[in-house]
């Protein structure tokens, strides 16, 4: 496998080794590769792991910095079953939001979008991905029977 180029780092107030658990728990193709620790107590100060075989760096560099949504990590889904899976497991004890976004319980910014959802909104019709976009407005977790129902609208 080459060496990823670009590897996202989070920065957590304490928390790094029990985020990147709590994320390769959810995640298939997913581990812990690395923990450096520190102090006599031998507390996490980085750790190394892999979602579905993408690198992540966390760093457990204190209160200074917190996430916004201004960034976010995209999940692509095939399925009804896979969409509402990550959402129950990623928003458990974080915060739902609109049009598929949610954050999870440290603070970072998830979208678990189905794919269908692209494809309509790239329909050559603008009427139908119009539609549809008005129906993922009205929508928290996306549901793709509700999507496929405004994009097939007559």
């Amino acid at each position: 496998m080459p060496v990823q180029k670009i590897t996202p780092f989070l920065w957590f107030d304490g928390k790094a080794e029990e985020a990147a658990n709590f994320y390769a728990a959810i995640f298939s193709d997913s581990k812990i590769v690395s923990v450096t620790r520190s102090g006599p107590e031998g507390t996490a100060m980085s750790v190394v792991f892999q979602l579905e075989g993408q690198e992540f760096y966390a760093l457990n560099g204190g209160p200074h910095f917190t996430f916004s949504p201004a960034i976010s990590f995209f999940v692509s889904c095939e399925t009804q079953p896979e969409v509402d899976a990550l959402w129950d497991k990623l928003s458990a004890g974080g915060e739902k939001q609109r049009c598929g976004w949610l954050k999870d319980k440290y603070g970072v910014s998830w979208q678990v979008v189905p794919k269908a959802l692209g494809r309509m909104l790239q329909d050559k019709d603008p009427v139908r991905s119009q539609r549809v976009m008005q129906a993922m407005m009205q929508m928290n977790k996306l549901d793709i029977a509700g999507l496929q129902r405004a994009y097939g609208q007559a």
